[in-house]
């Protein structure tokens, strides 16, 4: 997810639309998909946030918010399998870099042969599962600390 992206609007804006880049947090996002994202809301443990990168700062990430510590919050990504950074290579992250929490993600169609033939209830269902909201997944947080 390019820094150009949300660059300074954090602080103009309340919301913005924000593109995925990456398989960190499939299934709950795929790359394509389109997140709403709200900017100074308050983060709880489970919720979906945008990040900036605690070692590449010009970097934007998405991530689960796992465990509010006291050296910031542990976050992780929903995909075991995508090798990437989170909390278990760089550590907690501090409050100042978490920007903003996702509120709903758009998973726009997918283009393709045979488009235009696609059945009514093939769009209606794509229709219906487009747009859905981003909740938090409080199972996640009763994992880590089981541990």
């Amino acid at each position: 997810m390019p820094e150009t992206a949300a660059e300074g609007r954090e602080a103009r804006v309340p919301f913005q639309l924000i593109e995925v880049d990456g398989p960190s947090m499939v299934p709950t996002l795929n790359p394509g998909d389109w997140m709403l994202v709200q900017y100074g809301a308050r983060v709880r443990p489970g919720a979906v946030v945008i990040l900036r990168h605690p070692f590449q700062q010009d970097l934007l990430v998405v991530k689960r918010a796992v465990e509010r510590r006291d050296d910031g919050w542990w976050v992780l990504g929903d995909n075991p399998y995508s090798p990437g950074g989170d909390s278990t290579v760089y550590g907690a992250v501090p409050d100042e870099l978490v920007l903003a929490t996702v509120r709903a993600r758009f998973r726009p169609r997918t283009g393709g042969q045979g488009e235009g033939q696609r059945s009514v209830v093939a769009r209606l269902s794509w229709a219906f599962s487009a747009l859905r909201p981003v909740l938090s997944d409080r199972s996640a947080s009763r994992r880590l600390r089981a541990r």
